[in-house]
């Protein structure tokens, strides 16, 4: 009999990723015959410790929330050796799908629905009192059939929460989290509005970084908005998004949450309309299309 390869119980079937310090497996319930996502966490230095703190933070805030397009979260598993925690892993749920920094959607009509999709989902967590506070292209899983799932729930916090180092990624993070200030559903809104613009014209917006020697202390220094550069309108850097489309955006990366949009509802009532907009445009267009066909052909 082989032997077989065992992580918390569960027989793993394949390597399906890893991140900072943690790697992704597939891995099967030996009762059940059900097959998960296991993330597993080993602490070899000190440092690590944070690490193992983010899986459980995922664990905690995961099994607060119940949606379609937020990845659920089953099992969080300690493993001790002398009785002192050096690897934790999470069972999650097994998402076929790859994430949006990998698979961009064909058209602008695509992509205005995707982040609607995103959008009730963080609207969802923000109702249970959550903040994702680490939205970006790689943190959006999509499946062949258009549906999404938003992952990696590690920096996700209570509204409200003051972190005790900076935490997010330059190009996506919100002025306060650089600045080291409340965490709370606007921030969410800036990180989905500056993921909206990488994806639509490739390029990340300005992140308000503090100097380089102060990013791991307890920085509160106050936002300076005349240092940070605002981002390109969207349709100037491409013509062809949508002007309605652009100033959604933009109204999202506003640099002072309260210039943000009231609730991330509000946001996916609106990419709602821009969507309907663009489906009625895209229809205009072929019906012009259509009707020049047989003048063509007469020439």
């Amino acid at each position: 009999m082989s032997h077989e390869n065992l992580i918390a119980g569960y027989r793993i079937l394949a390597r399906i990723g890893s991140g900072a310090a943690s790697e992704l497996f597939a891995a099967q319930d030996r009762k059940t015959k059900q097959v998960w996502a296991l993330k597993h966490v080993i602490k070899r230095v000190e440092k690590d410790q944070r690490f193992i703190d983010q899986v459980q933070q995922e664990y905690i805030v995961g099994t607060k929330l119940d949606h379609k397009y937020i990845r659920k979260i089953h099992r969080f598993v300690k493993h001790r050796s002398l009785f002192k925690v050096n690897a934790v892993s999470l069972l999650m749920e097994l998402v076929d799908g790859s994430s949006l920094e990998q698979q961009l959607p064909k058209s602008h009509l695509e992509i205005v629905k995707l982040f609607h999709k995103v959008a009730l989902g963080l609207s969802h967590m923000h109702l249970r009192g959550f903040v994702h506070a680490d939205i970006k292209p790689s943190n959006i899983l999509v499946t062949d059939d258009k549906q999404i799932k938003i992952i990696d729930l590690g920096q996700g916090c209570p509204i409200g929460t003051v972190k005790a180092r900076i935490q997010g990624t330059p190009g996506y993070m919100a002025p306060e989290q650089a600045h080291r200030q409340a965490i709370t559903p606007k921030t969410d809104i800036y990180n989905l509005g500056a993921t909206m613009y990488w994806v639509l014209v490739h390029e990340v917006v300005p992140t308000s970084l503090p100097p380089k020697d102060e990013l791991e202390s307890l920085y509160t220094g106050a936002l300076d908005t005349e240092l940070i550069k605002p981002p390109t309108p969207p349709h100037e850097k491409d013509p062809s998004i949508h002007p309605i489309l652009s100033k959604q955006i933009l109204d999202c990366v506003q640099l002072h949450p309260d210039d943000r949009p009231e609730s991330m509802s509000v946001v996916a009532n609106r990419l709602e309309l821009v969507a309907e907009l663009l489906e009625t445009t895209n229809r205009a267009k072929k019906k012009k299309r259509s009707g020049e066909t047989p003048k063509n052909l007469s020439k």
